[in-house]
């Protein structure tokens, strides 16, 4: 994609992927606006990045997405570039009742969501140039991590759906992206002290010089073996990489 001279809606842009990508794509030229429920971490991130605006989001609220959607398209007409970013991760025990509101919280906020956001800019994005709809999945919709079984279907769910999206759109001049990270160091599941875990900012760097190819999925080095495990025997690595992660969080 091109990585200058955007306009750029990046949702969950306050922390983590999504505040990092919007910084990254800021200091390439880029008009970018970021989007989330907590006023505060908005505040934060544009009082560090002059000229980055924000716009506060409830991404589980419909009415809230076609509120600020009516508002990019008002405020900013340009806008040719989505970033469906905004997800949760929660562990959850798929060996027993899970909890209700877990499950509904998740599906709506990681797959629903970004649904729903997409479907209320989609006709705008049809009319710009260099359009592109990109997704933060994971690899664990490749491989799935059995402590957090819901988080991990929903961003197969996303996989799908970018799947089919990106072929109905095929004729239409807007592309669709997948980004795919690994485990990073970010606030999910506590991860931002975890050594097994790839830097945030190496993950960034990575992921910025693969988006400016005409790759489709965006897969650092360290994601290509999740997405490569597909087929009759995928449980091998799948039951193995479970085996690691559920001593690694044992203790929640």
């Amino acid at each position: 994609m091109k990585l200058s001279g955007n306009t750029i809606f990046i949702t969950g842009g306050g922390s983590g992927i999504g505040k990092a990508l919007a910084e990254a794509f800021h200091k390439r030229g880029n008009k970018v606006i970021i989007s989330g429920r907590r006023r505060a971490n908005l505040d934060q991130v544009v009082a560090a990045n002059p000229g980055m605006t924000a716009v506060e989001l409830d991404i589980t609220d419909p009415a809230s997405i076609s509120a600020v959607a009516s508002q990019l398209i008002t405020a900013h007409p340009d806008l040719n570039v989505l970033i469906n970013n905004a997800g949760i991760m929660l562990p959850d025990q798929a060996t027993g009742p899970i909890d209700d509101k877990l499950v509904v919280d998740t599906v709506i906020t990681n797959l629903v969501g970004s649904i729903r956001m997409t479907s209320a800019l989609i006709e705008h994005l049809k009319s710009k140039d260099d359009a592109v709809i990109a997704y933060t999945s994971s690899v664990l919709g490749f491989v799935p991590m059995a402590v957090t079984a819901v988080y991990s279907a929903t961003k197969a769910a996303l996989h799908s759906y970018a799947l089919s999206q990106r072929f109905l759109l095929k004729n239409s001049g807007v592309r669709v992206l997948e980004i795919a990270p690994p485990w990073v160091r970010t606030d999910l599941m506590n991860s931002r002290e975890a050594a097994e875990a790839m830097p945030l900012d190496q993950f960034i760097e990575e992921t910025m010089a693969i988006l400016a190819t005409d790759a489709d999925e965006i897969l650092v080095e360290g994601a290509k073996a999740f997405r490569a495990n597909v087929g009759p025997h995928e449980h091998g690595l799948v039951n193995s990489f479970n085996e690691f992660a559920s001593a690694r969080f044992a203790d929640g």
